[in-house]
């Protein structure tokens, strides 16, 4: 039996090839617009399916959708193949699932606020310190409770009942100024406006149904529509960096496997750093190192590679470089950085080959059988067997009515959670109120009429925070464990 060399990319002086054994190393796929990365990053896709390893990708342009198509025969695609020595080159159609944030373009995808925990919900809302610190305690006060808080109504409820018992709460939770949940709320309406309702409640996605294999064997591709989401940049990144934390928080340990568990594609990956703080970023770095353990290879695809913090970039070891411009000093920067990171070839200049690839040509470094960086090799990649543009609306349709999750996750479900229970313990505050009163009546000692409504309303508030205390004091040692980058730890 023939051994396996690996995925192939393409051709240099001699084959270039991806060992899948080695794919949980991490990646960097780099280049101008134009330059190829959109192939580079399908042709990848489609040999890891073929091996049965599950793919997940946004298609942040919406040219990705063809994947799910068989190619249309070219006679460039065909010189292509003859030039590289692809003898078995064939048209095919991949596995493809479709998932919109939006519901538009594919299955809806929700998590809850409760999932996505205070870190990142405050990378999402661009909260300061203090504002950061606020929703800290407001998190941690619903998990002391028991409260879930599933959906934005839950977290401004929650929000409301912090800010209006701040003084009785600021021995437990630290100061909670009042200035600080006004302009939480704020912002929080600005993300409903951006359509973050729709994302934030249930039922939620079950991270096992990225990791399925088609009836061929085939893994599945799981392409996000992102060409919306790119428009709120900010929740983009922070819903790629919560599926990457809940990958890394649930999946268990699997050391070095022959080929990845799932392969993560976190393409315009310069969002997810930019303007991150720098407690983020060191989440970021940690996350990525230790996730190989599970057998998740995580391959980010960017213009720039200066694009990626230094201690992120040098976890990635698998590389494909396409051109770069190099006019300003910033691009002549970046291509140096680029160049320094390979194994260096004697047969080339990299730093000179970066700015005059053609398209379609990368310069690509992956690491060999030891696990050491091969020498970089001028490369033609391969083409693609599935189709180069986007799939028509109606063979969407069909993909999408084919699924095997239509309907799992069409209609958004409301739980009993916050805002409910919160709700409930008003109601019942304000029914002890008029008991109290009206044995205040009885007794000839009825408040005056005019400081009726206040004394009503500090009643209801005193019973509310009096039956809180009680049941923190009784949930102590039961309160919900959170992971790296603060996500509920399910297990």
């Amino acid at each position: 039996m023939t051994e396996d060399p690996g995925i192939f990319i393409g051709k240099g002086t001699k084959p270039v090839y991806l060992q899948p054994g080695l794919a949980n190393r991490h990646g960097l796929i780099a280049g101008a617009t134009g330059t190829g990365k959109t192939v580079s990053l399908q042709i990848l896709a489609e040999d890891f399916s073929r091996r049965g390893v599950p793919v997940f990708m946004a298609d942040v342009k919406g040219d990705l959708s063809g994947i799910s198509q068989p190619g249309k025969p070219h006679p460039k695609l065909a010189e292509r193949a003859k030039t590289i020595g692809l003898a078995d080159y064939r048209l095919e159609a991949f596995p493809v699932v479709f998932w919109d944030l939006f519901g538009a373009k594919g299955h809806r995808i929700r998590a809850t606020i409760s999932d996505m925990g205070p870190l990142l919900l405050a990378r999402m809302l661009g909260l300061n310190e203090t504002q950061e610190g606020v929703l800290y305690a407001v998190f941690k006060l619903a998990d002391d409770q028991g409260m879930l808080l599933l959906d934005l109504k839950d977290l401004r409820a929650l929000l409301t009942f912090a800010g209006e018992n701040a003084k009785e709460l600021t021995l437990e939770y630290g100061n909670i100024p009042r200035a600080s949940v006004g302009a939480i709320q704020r912002r929080l309406l600005v993300l409903e406006q951006e359509g973050a309702k729709q994302f934030l409640g249930e039922p939620a996605l079950d991270l096992h149904d990225f990791m399925q294999t088609a009836a061929n064997g085939y893994g599945n591709i799981n392409l996000l529509a992102a060409d919306q989401l790119m428009h709120t940049p900010r929740l983009y990144a922070t819903f790629l960096l919560w599926l990457l934390s809940e990958l890394f928080e649930e999946l268990p340990e699997v050391g070095d496997p022959d080929k990845p568990r799932l392969v993560f594609f976190f393409d315009e990956a310069h969002l997810l750093f930019n303007d991150a703080p720098k407690a983020l970023v060191e989440k970021v770095e940690q996350v990525v190192r230790l996730i190989r353990s599970k057998g998740v290879g995580v391959y980010f695809v960017t213009q720039n590679p200066l694009d990626i913090p230094d201690a992120v970039l040098g976890q990635l070891g698998n590389r494909i470089q396409h051109a770069l411009r190099a006019f300003t000093p910033r691009e002549q920067k970046a291509v140096r950085a680029a160049a320094e990171t390979f194994r260096p070839n004697p047969a080339f200049n990299a730093a000179e080959a970066i700015k005059v690839l053609g398209v379609g040509e990368a310069l690509v470094s992956t690491l060999g059988r030891k696990g050491v960086p091969g020498v970089v090799e001028r490369t033609l990649v391969r083409p693609p067997a599935s189709r180069l543009g986007p799939a028509t609306a109606g063979e969407r349709k069909l993909v999408i009515e084919d699924s095997r999750f239509s309907g799992r996750y069409d209609q958004q479900v409301d739980r009993h959670s916050a805002y409910e229970m919160l709700r409930e313990r008003a109601e019942k505050a304000a029914d002890e109120v008029p008991a109290e009163n009206a044995g205040k009546h009885d007794r000839g000692r009825t408040a005056p009429p005019a400081r009726r409504r206040s004394s009503n309303r500090q009643g209801v508030m005193e019973t509310m925070f009096k039956s809180l205390a009680r049941s923190i004091g009784s949930s102590l040692g039961r309160s919900i464990s959170r992971g790296v980058l603060g996500s509920i730890l399910k297990g």
